[in-house]
């Protein structure tokens, strides 16, 4: 007889179901504030608890444990979160096996870049990299960087903005041979990007005095366009090297800070690999990013 056949959504049922279990086995009633006899023999809390805690009913839950064809709405998942005393990572998969969006108001923070990420930017050395925050927020960058976009470390504030410096710094202007091209296609990825931060202090802040600061940020943030790249091509013209040409990359940084790398690959076109070395070899060293 052929064993029965299961399905991704049955996979995925059992998986929500097991680690509900997990959860719930490894939570001391004293934690919750439950009071209990001296004789207990279920590890943890039982089920009728959690859903007490929760406010589902009992039945419900159990079905939710047996991996049945039940769906938790977004409220629900944040009741059995706090329930079992979830912490940030262990409700992000709760409501990925269940196939929900976290509803979470995002907060921009001040972004910190140390340790392998820093060491790997640092080692990309014709290439120009820089890693930014949510808010496109320039972090940390390389030498190379430097040698292409300028010392990122003379700058402050919203001037280390990748968008303020793209539609107000005249040097990023100049630099960009096709400015309007990449300044729209920019505007546009970071608005897809920054939609889960809307309405964060910091974000509309920015957005206002871009209003101010930009005839053609005024004009294009209303017509709402979105696009998401990842990889494209950049034509520079360096103020002291000329035309150049590079590919250009953003990695995400799989660690929950939304911080991204961004990697400029020069190509063979316009010799600016030799261009980008010369460029390296000339710069003094008080303007590296060391």
């Amino acid at each position: 007889m052929d064993a029965p056949s299961h399905s991704a959504e049955d996979s995925r049922r059992r998986e929500l179901g097991a680690f509900l279990r997990s959860r719930r086995e490894r939570l001391t009633p004293s934690a919750t504030g439950i009071s209990t006899g001296l004789r207990r023999r279920t590890p943890g809390l039982r089920r009728e608890e959690v859903a007490m805690i929760a406010g589902v009913g009992t039945t419900w839950y159990t079905w939710l444990e047996q991996g049945r064809d039940v769906r938790p709405s977004v409220e629900v998942l944040t009741a059995l979160s706090g329930a079992l005393r979830l912490d940030a990572a262990e409700k992000r998969h709760l409501f990925t096996l269940a196939g929900r969006q976290l509803p979470e108001r995002r907060r921009i923070a001040a972004g910190k870049v140390e340790g392998p990420l820093l060491h790997m930017l640092q080692s990309l050395v014709l290439q120009p990299a820089y890693v930014v925050g949510p808010r496109w927020d320039v972090l940390a960058w390389n030498d190379a960087a430097v040698a292409i976009f300028g010392d990122y470390g003379q700058l402050e504030g919203d001037a280390r903005n990748i968008i303020h410096g793209v539609f107000t710094d005249p040097h990023r202007r100049h630099l960009l041979a096709d400015w309007e091209q990449v300044a729209r296609a920019t505007l546009a990825a970071f608005r897809a990007e920054s939609a889960r931060y809307v309405g964060d202090p910091d974000f509309e802040r920015l957005i206002a005095l871009m209003m101010r600061s930009s005839p053609e940020f005024r004009e294009w943030w209303p017509q709402r366009d979105v696009v998401h790249r990842l990889s494209g091509m950049k034509h520079l013209r360096h103020p002291t090297a000329g035309a150049m040409v590079f590919e250009h990359m953003s990695l995400s940084i799989d660690d929950g800070s939304d911080m991204k790398l961004i990697v400029y690959t020069p190509l063979a076109e316009q010799n600016s690999i030799a261009k980008l070395q010369s460029l390296l070899d000339a710069m003094p060293a008080e303007r590296r990013s060391a």
